[in-house]
């Protein structure tokens, strides 16, 4: 095993730099890149994380899907969990119905009653389904299937063909009540670091006071805390 105290001064100062040259050599190899790994992403991978879908329709890609033609698509891959006309089953979430229940301790959240943008939701179908085989559909089928489930909910006619020059126009009913300014006063506060309050502290307001935070209270929720 190397051990300096087996070396003399003169011979340890050669040592010395015998076992650190290479280190210097590799460092000096490795100082290119940000830490001397990876790669550089080509553009194609970028492409492929490059899915987002924004409220305007910014991203949604070419293609196109009537209801009629979402109804073939929804019954392969999503009738199964999310029922027929959009119910849902078992524990897997409803789709349509649920309009004035958000106010209830027990809100039904579908894309009726709570979505808030016809163009992310292509996104989320895009992203997220069919849950057992998520980014398999086509953009064509994301695009039918999307208009299927507004249909089901009674937000756009029979004969509604979704693009991306449709989509972003369709109004749903529950846009105008989401809160785009964030209000929580723990983000907007200037830090203290010195001489700070030095009396009791209390307090004044809460996320679940501005109704950010559902409520816990419920014949479930009690269940469970049992």
């Amino acid at each position: 095993m190397f051990s300096f105290r087996k070396c003399g001064p003169t011979l340890a100062l050669i040592c010395s730099a015998a076992v650190l040259m290479p280190f210097s050599q590799r460092a000096f190899a490795e100082s290119a890149g940000y830490y001397g790994v990876g790669e550089t992403p080509t553009e194609e991978q970028i492409a492929a994380w490059d899915i987002d879908i924004r409220p305007d329709g910014a991203g949604l890609p070419e293609g196109s899907g009537s209801v009629d033609e979402g109804m073939a698509v929804y019954e392969t891959y999503c009738a199964s969990c999310h029922g027929a006309f959009g119910e849902g089953m078992g524990r897997y979430p409803k789709l349509s119905g649920g309009e004035g229940t958000l106010a209830e301790d027990r809100p039904e959240k579908t894309i009726g009653s709570y979505w808030p943008y016809a163009s992310t939701l292509w996104d989320y179908i895009h992203r997220a389904m069919p849950f057992f085989a998520p980014q398999s559909l086509t953009d064509d089928q994301v695009y039918a299937v999307t208009a299927y489930v507004l249909n089901l909910n009674y937000i756009v006619d029979g004969d509604f063909v979704a693009n991306k020059d449709t989509l972003p126009k369709v109004e749903m009913p529950n846009s105008g009540n989401f809160v785009w300014e964030d209000p929580r006063p723990d983000i907007q506060n200037e830090r203290c670091m010195s001489d700070c309050k030095d009396e009791e502290v209390s307090v004044a307001d809460s996320s679940q006071g501005k109704n950010l935070t559902p409520s816990t209270t419920g014949p479930l929720d009690e269940g469970l805390i049992e």
